[in-house]
């Protein structure tokens, strides 16, 4: 399974965002306190249209109570812009293996006391020098489906099921 943790997350609009797309991925996303809204905020609401109530989600009191709780869970990686290894790096195909990626707040990332245990797995997006970082929640999606493309993408669906398979084909211009 694949985890989004979100270390001490500040913009409703990006956690948001965020609970949208791991609706649309089947991933769990971790929120670890202090948020800087309330999880009942309207903006929560704005950003993630109607598909919160499906986002499957943890709050946590604080890091060491995630890490305390998930650490012999799965494979950590942490996204830094001091990362020294791009997020392409790495190896997520085995589906059967808890994948945790974490990402800090939006104003100053990932403590440097978490990050330093971990140095073999802190990774970095390639980027100009004209930005300090992507958005928060651009990164997490990038990363959910970088994970998902090597896993072929599990089981999500190929075709759109609402309007069906033939969407576009069946369109005629008269």
């Amino acid at each position: 399974m694949i985890n989004v943790v979100l270390f001490e997350p500040e913009i409703p609009g990006n956690t948001g965002n965020i609970m949208r797309t791991c609706v649309a991925t089947n991933t769990k996303l971790h929120l670890i306190e202090p948020l800087g809204f309330s999880l009942d905020e309207k903006y929560i609401r704005r950003s993630g249209v109607n598909y919160i109530d499906n986002c499957e989600y943890v709050v946590y009191k604080n890091w060491d109570d995630f890490y305390s709780k998930n650490k012999d869970n799965g494979k950590f990686y942490f996204l830094t812009r001091y990362g020294h290894k791009p997020h392409t790096s790495f190896d997520y195909s085995n589906s059967d293996e808890n994948i945790y990626f974490v990402f800090g707040k939006e104003s100053t990332g990932i403590p440097r006391d978490i990050l330093k245990p971990h140095l073999d797995t802190c990774m970095r997006m390639p980027m100009t020098d004209k930005v300090r970082a992507l958005n928060l929640s651009n990164t997490v999606a990038i990363m959910v489906y970088e994970a998902l493309r090597q896993q072929d993408y599990n089981d999500l669906l190929r075709e759109e099921p609402h309007k069906g398979d033939h969407y576009i084909e069946d369109y005629n211009e008269d």
